[in-house]
């Protein structure tokens, strides 16, 4: 019996297991996608709208998770 594994698939645990997984980390945003944000946060933007802003920038809703998350 062997167990394989590739360097990348090592090093991609270690971060993982460390916190420093930069995969799932957001990019940062832009000044506009960040008052954006903290518009959705304070309620001011209905679902509906915010569903189309997190189409055209996913990353938003990740922002918005780890917000939530931290607070």
């Amino acid at each position: 019996m062997s167990i394989h594994f590739t360097v990348s698939e090592l090093t991609r645990n270690l971060f993982h297991s460390l916190g420093l997984d930069h995969e799932r980390a957001p990019r940062p945003l832009n000044p506009e996608q960040n008052l954006l944000l903290e518009c959705y946060l304070a309620g001011q933007i209905p679902e509906s709208a915010w569903s189309d802003y997190v189409f055209e920038t996913p990353d938003l809703a990740r922002h918005a998770e780890v917000r939530r998350l931290s607070h």
